[in-house]
């Protein structure tokens, strides 16, 4: 495929975000994949993606002041789990659910950037990764991340839709929100203007034990679901040029800021 690199419109810890042209003139992020050689006589994996100019989950939240109603809540939690619903069936945990991470298309929203992801079948349990205010208890203790974390990060987000904030947002510190999510026993404040059934979705998305705690499946027959109106925002227009990186600065960079850099760690094997 012939293609022309544009501008960066995002960079993380691994790879660079650049809007692409192709030979037709169509715009694109990245559909398929190419080694190149480049300027500085280095190879380089370009990764061709679809290119979504709405921007992130996060960004929709900052310009509608920073909450959601919960009708806009309940269609954006509900294309999430379809999303994740597919992503477990195929055996992948996303491992960093969060509103950075979900894109806006014109057809609805799509979960972004895989950095973190593994399959579950072939995981060994040495690795673990994420974003601190989002990671669940077990996560957090370093026992497992299966499915149910990808779910506890969901429940993480409907507030983040509901607030504009991380679950925790008075946690500055990286190693204390860790240890308050592992062992204090706590859960993230749901918030009280939520509907009663809005709070028991929430809630079962934020079970401490992974057990308990409802799969995506399952989540996509509560009750909360059943007003969702799926034509919402349908022919959307947007009007920013160019999305927000899929793939966010490391967690230390903007801890002070938002507190929702993504991590990777390893445990102890005995």
């Amino acid at each position: 495929m012939t293609w022309t690199r544009g501008p960066t419109i995002g960079r993380g810890s691994t790879a660079v975000v650049s809007v692409a042209t192709a030979a037709a003139g169509d715009l694109f992020a990245f559909l398929g994949s190419e080694i190149t050689r480049e300027k500085n006589n280095k190879h380089a994996y370009n990764l061709f993606l679809e290119y979504l100019p709405g921007g992130t989950l996060s960004d929709l939240i900052r310009k509608q002041g920073n909450s959601l109603d919960e009708n806009a809540i309940r269609l954006h939690a509900y294309q999430i789990l379809l999303g994740l619903n597919y992503l477990h069936f195929k055996g992948i945990v996303h491992c960093d659910i969060k509103g950075q991470n979900i894109l806006i298309g014109e057809d609805g929203l799509k979960i972004a950037d895989f950095g973190c992801a593994k399959w579950m079948e072939s995981d060994g349990g040495a690795t673990f990764s994420g974003t601190p205010a989002y990671m669940a208890p077990e996560v957090a203790r370093g026992e497992e991340q299966s499915f149910a974390a990808d779910v506890w990060a969901l429940g993480c987000t409907v507030i983040e839709m509901a607030t504009g904030s991380n679950p925790w947002p008075e946690m500055k510190d990286p190693a204390t929100a860790i240890y308050r999510i592992a062992f204090s026993g706590d859960v993230p404040e749901i918030p009280s203007w939520f509907s009663d059934v809005a709070k028991d979705f929430v809630a079962k998305c934020l079970m401490r034990d992974p057990r308990e705690r409802w799969t995506a499946g399952q989540l996509l027959q509560h009750p909360f679901f059943n007003s969702v109106d799926e034509s919402f925002g349908e022919n959307r227009e947007f009007t920013r040029k160019s999305p927000t990186s899929v793939m966010d600065q490391g967690f230390w960079d903007d801890l002070e800021e938002s507190g929702t850099g993504s991590i990777r760690f390893f445990s102890k094997s005995d």
